[in-house]
């Protein structure tokens, strides 16, 4: 089988090449799984490199997210030729991933491939867009409707933005895009966005812990600065979904949109999600992802490109969804 494997010399140095290796060293898992594609994420680039702390043991097969089909199985949930999906568990971490031809894991990770999506689209959306749909969840649950206003997306030509964009245009919200890549424009209208932002517009830290009420929701990749500055501007009662730090883990904000606006700031986690909530989750991605937006997302690629994407997404130069075919 064929893997991207990584490994670390004595020098504490790591190095990434595709090689054939023997299906003897997968690691223990009651499914064995014939990966067809993985995608590439943050977490991603950072294992296919230096590991950023989240890689375990070397050598290392990375890929958080892998769809495929059951060859073995000691569980009797899923049989040989079952179309299935896996993101998070801190596969591609601690575990052996989803850039090889083949992956064995524990069958609670998995989820059923829904009906209407395949292994390809599957890894179109990955974690990006499964984090992408929880973030949309929680911000219904809290109350969101269109009739409600406007819905911002930070770092919406991010593999996490485009989804939520894409979503929330579908059904039926104005949405409002923010990025630092103002060539991406006519690629966010696309997917649906309204409005676009400059990432400028809302970089700045301001004084004043309040602004003009202006957004209804949001779902915000970026955190720092620029989500200190957002709660700000929240309608009363409205929610921001939090599901990254591109632009920092640091919040200098203060809890006045709290108190005074009864905002909501809503941790979004898809690593250790629920089974019950990833059925939900994924059938939803099934329902309410136009698959023609999804597809003008795809950028293709194999196992022999990930060292370069690898290093491209922890730059910012990564749009939309990464799709690898693993065969490739």
């Amino acid at each position: 089988m064929r893997a991207l494997i990584v490994e670390k010399g004595e020098d504490g140095k790591t190095s990434a090449g595709v090689q054939d290796i023997d299906e003897s060293r997968l690691p223990e898992g009651n499914v064995t799984v014939a990966v067809e594609f993985s995608t590439v994420n943050y977490k991603d680039g950072l294992c296919v490199g230096p590991g950023g702390g989240l890689v375990r043991t070397y050598p290392h097969v990375p890929g958080i997210d892998f769809a495929g089909i059951v060859e073995t199985s000691d569980d009797d949930r899923y049989k040989p030729g079952d179309k299935v999906v896996l993101t998070g568990w801190r596969v591609g971490e601690a575990y052996w991933g989803g850039y090889a031809e083949k992956a064995r894991v524990n069958a609670d990770w998995l989820v059923p491939l829904p009906e209407g999506l395949s292994t390809k689209q599957a890894m179109a959306v990955g974690t990006a867009g499964f984090t992408s749909m929880l973030a949309v969840m929680a911000l219904e649950a809290h109350g969101l409707t269109p009739e409600k206003g406007e819905v911002l997306v930070t770092g919406a030509s991010g593999g996490v933005g485009s989804v939520a964009t894409a979503i929330l245009a579908n059904l039926g919200y104005d949405v409002a895009a923010v990025t630092g890549r103002p060539e991406q424009s006519q690629y966010l209208a696309n997917l649906g966005a309204s409005k676009l932002i400059t990432r400028d517009e809302l970089a700045e830290t301001v004084k004043r812990p309040l602004e003009k009420e202006t957004w209804a929701g949001c779902v915000d990749a970026v955190g720092g600065a620029m989500l200190a500055r957002v709660l700000g501007q929240m309608k009363y009662g409205g929610s921001v979904a939090a599901v990254g730090l591109a632009g920092g883990a640091q919040l200098p904000a203060t809890v006045v949109p709290f108190l005074l606006r009864g905002v909501n700031l809503l941790g979004i986690d898809s690593v250790m999600q629920p089974y019950e909530n990833r059925l939900v989750a994924w059938q939803r991605i099934a329902s309410d992802l136009p698959m023609e937006k999804l597809e003008g997302m795809i950028v293709d690629a194999g196992l022999g490109d990930l060292p370069k994407l690898g290093a491209d997404i922890l730059k910012g130069q990564v749009r939309g969804r990464v799709v690898v075919d693993v065969t490739v």
